[in-house]
C-alpha cells in the first residue's frame, strides 16, 4: 500500500473517523482506523462494535493499492502536529507503516485488515433525504432529554418515529420527555427504530459539517446515514419504546404565556440555592405572575418573580429545576407557552412560534 495525500484533506475526515474508536478497548485492533487503498481512493474506518464512520478521499501521487489497520489516535497526534498544508507519504513496509512529510519520519504498528470487524455490509430498510440541518434540529431539539446508563436500556437512546410524510424523534428518562417532529413527503413507510446515545451524539457532529442533502436508510438492525464522502452506521437499541403519547398531558386548563429568556435567567439564580441532589423548586402561579423559590438543607433561600401572562386559579407545584432549564435551553423562540392541569399533573412546555417541538415534564413532590 501506498499513497499521497494533503494534511489539511486527510486530517478532517481521519479526526471524524477517530472519534468513534473508543481508548480502551477488549480488541487490540478496535484501537485502530482502518485505511484501504483502491484505485485513487483512500478509505477509513473507525468502529467500536455499534458504530461505523468511513471516510472516503482522493489520493494522488505514486498509489498501490492495500489495506492495513494502525493506532487511530497516534495517527491522528501525528497528523496535527505537521504542518499546515504539508503533504504526507504513507507506505507499507513489512508489518510497519512508514509516514514521511518533509523531514519528518514515523513508524507505526500495523495490524492485519483481516482481523478488523465490519458491521452489516447492506442495510435495507426505508430510505429518504433530509437536509442535514433539519436532521440535526430533531436530535439536538431531543437529545438532552435521554436518560444515562439507565437499567431500561432502552430509554438509552432516541426513538426515530417514521410514518407517511413525517419524521419524529422522542426521547426520555422517565421524569422528562421532549418529542419534535419534521414534515417529509420522501417518507412513505412507517417504522419505530430506537438509536443509542452514542449514535446520536456522534451523528449531530457529523450533521454539521455536512452540505447538501443526507441519504438516511432506516434497517432492522442499522441506520446508515450518507453525508457526501462519510458514511455513518450504527446498530439499534434492541427494545421497545414506551408509548410516549400516554405521557402527553390532555387536560391542562391553565395556559401561561412568558418571555423565554427573563424566565430562564429567574430559573438560573434561583436553581444556585437549591438542595444540589434534588435540585426542587416551587412555583407558585398566581394571576400575571409566576413566583419560584428554592431552599437547601443549610435554610438558605432564594425567590424569583416573573411577570407572565395569566388569567386563571392560583397554583403550586413544585419542578426539577434543571429538567425546566433544559427545555428552555433547547428552544429558540422569544417567547415560552406552559400548559398546566394541577399540582400532580405533568406540565406541558412548547414554543408558540415552532409547534413542531413538544417538552413534558413531570412534578416533583416537595
Amino acid at each position: 500500500m501506498k499513497f499521497s495525500i494533503n494534511r489539511e484533506q486527510l486530517l478532517k475526515p481521519l479526526q471524524q473517523v477517530a472519534s468513534v474508536v473508543e481508548r480502551r478497548q477488549t480488541l487490540p485492533v478496535l484501537s485502530n482506523v482502518l485505511l484501504e487503498v483502491s484505485g485513487d481512493r483512500l478509505s477509513m474506518t473507525g468502529t467500536d462494535l455499534e458504530l461505523e464512520l468511513v471516510a472516503h478521499l482522493a489520493i494522488g501521487g505514486e498509489v498501490r493499492e492495500g489495506e492495513t489497520t494502525v493506532p487511530a489516535r497516534k495517527l491522528v497526534d501525528i497528523c496535527k502536529s505537521l504542518p499546515a498544508e504539508a503533504d504526507i507519504r504513507f507506505e507499507i513496509d513489512g508489518e510497519r507503516l512508514l509516514i514521511r512529510s518533509g523531514r519528518s519520519r514515523f513508524t507505526l504498528a500495523t495490524l492485519p485488515a483481516s482481523e478488523f470487524p465490519n458491521l452489516e455490509e447492506k442495510t435495507e430498510g426505508s430510505v429518504f433525504a433530509i437536509a442535514p440541518g433539519a436532521l440535526r434540529q430533531l436530535i439536538d431539539r431531543t437529545a438532552f432529554s435521554m436518560a444515562q446508563q439507565d437499567v431500561r436500556y432502552y430509554l438509552n437512546g432516541m426513538l426515530f418515529e417514521l410514518r407517511p410524510g413525517r419524521l419524529r424523534t422522542v426521547a426520555t428518562d422517565g421524569h422528562r420527555l421532549a418529542m419534535c417532529d419534521a414534515e417529509l413527503e420522501a417518507i412513505k413507510d412507517q417504522a419505530q427504530v430506537i438509536l443509542p446515545r452514542k449514535g446520536v451524539m456522534e451523528l449531530s457532529r457529523l450533521l454539521g459539517d455536512a452540505g447538501g442533502e443526507v441519504e438516511v436508510i432506516v434497517g432492522k438492525n442499522h441506520v446508515r446515514v450518507v453525508a457526501g464522502d462519510i458514511t455513518f452506521t450504527s446498530k439499534l437499541v434492541d427494545g421497545k419504546f414506551p408509548e410516549y403519547d400516554r405521557v402527553i398531558p390532555k387536560k391542562c386548563d391553565r395556559l401561561v404565556n412568558a418571555d423565554r429568556e427573563t424566565l430562564k435567567q429567574a430559573l438560573s439564580r434561583v436553581a444556585i440555592l437549591s438542595n444540589e441532589k434534588y435540585r426542587g423548586i416551587r412555583v407558585q402561579l398566581a394571576e400575571g405572575s409566576l413566583r419560584i423559590q428554592a431552599n437547601n438543607p443549610e435554610q438558605e433561600e432564594a425567590e424569583e418573580e416573573v411577570s407572565v401572562d395569566y388569567t386563571g386559579a392560583a397554583l403550586e407545584i413544585g419542578f426539577n429545576v434543571s429538567y425546566l432549564l433544559e427545555v428552555l435551553n433547547a428552544m429558540h423562540g422569544d417567547a415560552v407557552e406552559l400548559q398546566l392541569g394541577d399540582s400532580n399533573s405533568s406540565a406541558l412546555v412548547a414554543d408558540p412560534a415552532a409547534r413542531q417541538a413538544t417538552y413534558v415534564v413531570m412534578p416533583m413532590r416537595l
